[in-house]
């Protein structure tokens, strides 16, 4: 039987999307915006964690936030109304992500002039999120305690590419074959520049240190 032809890919199959991410984050640098990519698996706590942050970081810094789903309006609507801030949805058509033109998109809906930072929580989904450069300044996701501390072990690629690793729900820990340090140690043999912040959105613990993280890296964003 004859081999089978084998032929390398030279080029990625995301250099597009790559060239407009960066020509999206060199936009947002001219004028002083910074992009925040928030994912994580459905139901770890974006959106409670968001709450949490933004109530406690509104009066220093502008903002306003982009809910992707592949549809309803539920979270953008919550997040309104919970901290007044400006919210939008962002309907992916059925797409279990977002990419940089579909980012920018969405920031075509802000007033970007009267923002110093704009939060998109990305789709929820622990892999195909992590494929897509979406032009952010930086990368966070939530990894909560229901999940398991293996998840980094699994999912190689969506805690590579984040700057900073939120473990949400410490609340109940008690309650879970969890062990902390381990997961710490999974998410370090992954990326060992992570930032690793253990926080509970429902009691707010941790979630002060996750704010002033937020006001530090847009802080440094606009003075560089």
């Amino acid at each position: 039987m004859d081999g089978v032809k084998i032929i390398e890919i030279k080029k990625s199959v995301f250099e597009c999307n790559d060239k407009d991410a960066d020509a999206l984050r060199q936009e947002l640098k001219a004028k002083g915006v910074f992009l925040l990519n928030l994912m994580s698996s459905p139901g770890s706590g974006k959106t409670s964690t968001l709450i949490r942050t933004i109530n406690l970081i509104k009066d220093r810094l502008r903002l306003a936030v982009m809910e992707a789903d592949i549809d309803s309006d539920v979270d953008a609507v919550k997040i309104k109304a919970a901290t007044g801030v400006e919210s939008i949805q962002l309907h992916t058509g059925g797409m279990c992500h977002l990419d940089a033109e579909m980012t920018r998109q969405g920031l075509d809906g802000l007033n970007l002039q009267a923002l110093d930072l704009a939060i998109l929580e990305n789709v929820g989904n622990l892999v195909c999120p992590a494929e897509f450069d979406t032009g952010s300044c930086r990368n966070a996701m939530i990894l909560s305690v229901p999940e398991g501390d293996d998840k980094p072990l699994k999912y190689p690629l969506m805690f590579s590419i984040c700057d900073l690793v939120l473990i949400n729900k410490i609340d109940v820990l008690s309650c879970f074959d969890f062990d902390l340090e381990r997961c710490k140690q999974n998410i370090l043999s992954r990326n060992p520049n992570a930032r690793i912040l253990p926080i509970s959105a429902k009691t707010g613990e941790g979630v002060d240190a996750f704010a002033q993280w937020l006001i530090d890296e847009v802080r440094q964003w606009k003075a560089v």
